[in-house]
């Protein structure tokens, strides 16, 4: 628990950052989880969409701070190469 009362305001605060960092945060997991579904389900017109609004998602989390860009960068990476090689393995 905190003693100061500069580290009382510091706690408050976090607790408020957190509380609306949670919200871009859960919103790109849900998107990425949605995409990653539909992509292996093998419904691949609803999934470029999914996979459009993930990236979309994951932009916002990197733009706000609330992940890193890289990290952010690399979950799309994967998401679009995913999607790419279930793509052409059904074509094949």
């Amino acid at each position: 628990m905190a003693h100061t009362r500069s580290a009382m305001k510091q706690a408050r605060s976090s607790l408020r950052r957190r509380a609306r960092n949670q919200v871009y945060r859960s919103r790109a997991r849900t998107y990425v989880r949605q995409a990653r579904s539909l992509i292996e389900a093998g419904q691949f017109e609803q999934a470029q969409e999914a996979v459009r609004l993930a990236a979309s998602a994951l932009d916002k989390a990197a733009q706000k701070k609330v992940i890193h860009k890289n990290n952010a960068a690399r979950r799309k990476s994967r998401l679009m190469r995913m999607l790419n090689k279930a793509v052409a393995a059904a074509q094949a």
